[in-house]
């Protein structure tokens, strides 16, 4: 049998918009000698849908869709929505369940829900759907077909030290027959992940001695990025096809020949988690329907990043650049924002905020009466470059995309409608370290990002020489912190055991991660590339008092 894996970039709840594209890649597998197409989880709706699932009037068009696709489908395939449960069958829970569908010759035959729901991270799929009871093999021409949906196959208990469910679907099928192993997956890109997944994969694939179709969505949407590149194993472990990351595309893998279609793969995680970037901002963008953006640049390294990756996702034609010098400013910082913009060829417009400045002072003068200046006048100065920012979103109709790293959102050393005002935080879940790492990725070929960007100390410069390490230990030591407390969940005792940190540093770092939560609530929805991003995949009371 030769199978297409057919992976494509779906937008939520666009069903003409999905459809199309699967009938499309439907029949490209057709010319090319397909017997069986294989598409991505909830591919029709698409992933995550969240609470449109509990509207009656979008699982009906999954269904209508579904008919439609396997009312025109050239060959066999299978493809993922959200369906209703058969009512003969239910007793209690949810009406809905999120299922792979076997087309074939014009209607649907065969049905698999999905058994194991995960509720952690991004994910509470227990929320909406029904799990299903038990997997079943479906034989199509020669071969026994066993079809799992996504965490289904994340439960190998020979792979896992301590699996997450006491049910392995994978192993209930192969004990029924099943030939080929197929899995239809919507998983989410984070930084190492493809590492993971691919070496469960290869796992399932020797020890059950079955060739594994693996085949994920691509796209981003909303906060979730997807990065496609799915594979075909071999029964011996092999990848014999795999589809490019971040792109829609369809390859082809021969169970009987064991051989298949392999693609270019970006060569290490900087260069993976780039595109992964690059497309969540064009599909962020897109999808909520605007072609143009905005970004303010400091002359720093963040700002720099954030403006190459807008005009690697929208070109050069929609991405404008707009320096707003204040009192503190330095000439360096004023000339590095104006060569980054010309360096990417971008519009570039300077609007001094200083006399706007002055002006808020003298207003406020006399309610400050003789306190001293403190963060209040730089908050203010962040403050006015975020109206400005707005207002030419506003004129222009072009999203602001913010330029806050995660290092910086965590501790709180960030503005509420200021430098955190936007439609996107682009870098919002990167460390500041690999900010870094990512603008000397962007130079590799060139000189975009100016040099001086890159070497100089990191700087608000919102008072007379300031720099990060007056408010924050050195990133290389609140990154290492950071990484810890967030992302493995580790108390500060742990941690300044493990990294030999003082503990006092440690606590004090955790204090402002918990403290500042009611930023991060307000802040514009960020791209997630890590393992715990802040945001909806880490939720944490505001006002709270445990002390770690």
């Amino acid at each position: 049998m030769k199978i297409s894996l057919a992976q494509f970039n779906p937008t939520v709840g666009d069903f003409d918009g999905n459809s199309a594209r699967i009938l499309s890649l439907a029949e490209q597998a057709k010319r090319l000698g397909a017997d069986l197409a294989v598409f991505s989880e909830l591919c029709i709706c698409g992933y995550l849908p969240l609470d449109l699932l509990e509207r009656p009037a979008f699982i009906q068009r999954n269904h209508e869709t579904l008919n439609r696709i396997a009312a025109q489908m050239p060959l066999p395939a299978i493809v993922g929505y959200a369906g209703r449960v058969n009512p003969d069958l239910q007793r209690a829970g949810k009406s809905i369940a999120n299922k792979a569908a076997l087309i074939h010759e014009g209607r649907v035959v065969f049905e698999q829900s999905k058994m194991l729901l995960p509720t952690y991270d991004v994910f509470d799929e227990s929320r909406y759907f029904q799990p299903g009871d038990r997997h079943y093999v479906y034989g199509l021409a020669q071969e026994q077909l066993g079809i799992t949906i996504c965490e289904d196959v994340w439960n190998d208990k020979t792979f896992w030290a301590s699996p997450m469910y006491p049910r392995d679907p994978v192993g209930e099928l192969i004990n029924q027959g099943t030939s080929i192993l197929i899995n239809i997956s919507a998983s989410p890109f984070t930084i190492d992940k493809r590492f993971l997944r691919l070496g469960m994969l290869r796992s399932i694939a020797l020890h059950h001695k079955r060739p594994v179709i693996y085949v994920n969505q691509v796209g981003g949407n909303d906060s979730l990025i997807f990065d496609g590149a799915s594979t075909a194993f071999t029964a011996t472990g092999k990848i014999a096809a795999q589809a490019k990351a971040f792109e829609d595309d369809l390859v082809l893998f021969d169970t009987i020949t064991g051989q298949g279609d392999v693609h270019d793969q970006p060569s290490d995680e900087i260069a993976y988690s780039y595109q992964a970037l690059v497309m969540g901002t064009r599909d962020y963008v897109r999808k909520c329907k605007f072609s143009k953006a905005i970004v303010g640049l400091s002359g720093g390294v963040d700002s720099a990043v954030v403006a190459s990756i807008a005009v690697a996702a929208l070109g050069t034609s929609n991405v404008l650049g707009v320096s707003m010098p204040g009192p503190f400013s330095s000439e360096g910082s004023k000339s590095e924002a104006q060569a980054l913009a010309r360096n990417l060829n971008i519009e570039f417009l300077t609007i001094p905020i200083g006399s706007v400045f002055e002006s808020y002072k003298h207003a406020l003068a006399p309610a400050f009466a003789d306190r001293a200046p403190d963060t209040t006048e730089e908050n203010i100065q962040a403050r006015i470059r975020g109206n400005y920012l707005m207002a030419l979103s506003n004129k222009f109709g072009s999203m602001v995309l913010s330029t806050g790293n995660k290092s910086e959102n965590a501790v709180g050393y960030c503005t509420l409608y200021g430098d955190m005002a936007g439609g996107l935080a682009v870098i919002s879940d990167v460390p500041k370290l690999m900010v870094y790492e990512l603008a000397r990725y962007i130079n590799r070929e060139r000189e975009v990002i100016p040099q001086s960007t890159i070497d100089k100390p990191p700087s608000a410069e919102l008072r007379p020489d300031q720099k990060d390490t007056d408010s924050l230990p050195p990133y290389d030591v609140l990154d290492r912190i950071l990484k810890a407390y967030i992302e493995e969940v580790k108390c500060p005792e742990e941690i300044a055991i493990e990294t030999g940190i003082d503990l006092k540093l440690v606590r004090d770092i955790a204090s402002l991660v918990d403290r500042n939560e009611y930023k991060r609530k307000q802040a514009a929805p960020g791209l997630k590339i890590t393992s715990r991003a802040f945001g909806f995949g880490r939720p944490f009371p505001i006002a709270q008092r445990f002390i770690p």
